[in-house]
């Protein structure tokens, strides 16, 4: 075999080689923004991927430290898989909720406070051994970072319903209220009856959520005019809520014509029964005494003939 062909040989074994190294790269998905309410709590959704291929949670190590910061140095990080490595005022407030050997390195904060805007960017390390010894293989998504959008008071929950109510018919409200923190989701509460309610929790897209409250009951005479409210109670304390004035529309009732009518007839009916009952048996007794009397007659006209 020439050199050439050896060459040429040598040059696809690499590429092979190569191309099965880099199959697997150093990736994160997070979203760039996301809001976050002051005083309660925000979820960031967080995907990644490494060259080592596929590895147990044990074989990694995690952090979320700030852009531009060193993560070995305790003051940079906000979480880390060593907790003596974790910024004083985030101490207790951070937790990865997704498992790293699932490549998902979703991060809770809560007790958000209105300095903790980041930009913060995940990290993540490929470690050896029960003693958790590093290796080189290490990579800090600094491009991929986000930041926190300060909210200091929550959203009003959007009410959704028909344009009047029917008296003594079913009738459905819908409350729903956007968040950003399903580990701790606000709960919606009615002013109303409760027994038939139903909640949902659903993703709407990059860490936003909608819990909604769907209302059903049948409305009577005396919920008209009356205010259906609903209320929003968020992770940390604070509340929102949205009202409307229930219209109820009454069923026309003709009770006031019906029922002396009802009566009316039901009473001419009896005294027509009585009256025929009491004709029928003075008919009678008409021809009782006409009987009596003829035999009173027969009897005279025997003793007149003797």
């Amino acid at each position: 075999m020439d050199k050439e062909a050896k060459f040429m040989i040598t040059c696809l074994i690499f590429a092979v080689i190569c191309s099965s190294v880099s199959s697997d790269e150093w990736k994160a998905t997070v979203v760039k923004s996301i809001d976050a309410l002051v005083g309660s709590c925000v979820v960031v959704p967080c995907s990644f991927s490494h060259t080592g291929g596929n590895l147990p949670t044990s074989r990694l190590r995690g952090m979320w430290h700030y852009k531009g910061k060193t993560p070995d140095t305790k003051g940079n990080n906000i979480f880390h898989s060593d907790a003596t490595l974790i910024k004083d005022n985030f101490k207790d407030r951070t937790q990865m909720l997704g498992q790293l050997g699932q490549n998902n390195c979703t991060l809770e904060i809560t007790q958000i406070r209105n300095h903790d805007n980041g930009p913060f960017c995940f990290r993540v390390e490929l470690v050896k051994g029960e003693r958790n010894e590093p290796t080189k293989d290490m990579f800090s998504f600094v491009e991929d970072c986000v930041e926190l959008n300060m909210i200091t008071d929550p959203g009003e929950p959007t009410l959704i319903q028909p344009m009047a109510a029917t008296q003594g018919e079913p009738y459905t409200a819908i409350c729903s209220v956007m968040h950003t923190c399903p580990s701790h989701a606000p709960t919606l509460t009615w002013n109303w009856k409760t027994e038939r309610i139903i909640v949902y929790h659903r993703l709407i897209h990059s860490g936003n959520w909608e819990t909604q409250s769907i209302l059903t009951f049948i409305p009577e005479e005396k919920d008209d005019n009356r205010e259906l409210t609903c209320t929003a109670g968020f992770n940390g304390g604070q509340t929102s809520s949205s009202k409307f004035t229930l219209n109820v529309k009454r069923i026309e009732s003709y009770n006031h014509i019906i029922i002396p009518a009802v009566v009316g007839i039901g009473t001419a009916l009896l005294f027509g029964i009585f009256c025929i009952f009491m004709a029928k048996k003075y008919k009678n007794r008409i021809a009782e005494l006409q009987n009596q009397e003829g035999t009173m007659w027969n009897r005279l006209s025997r003793l007149s003939r003797r």
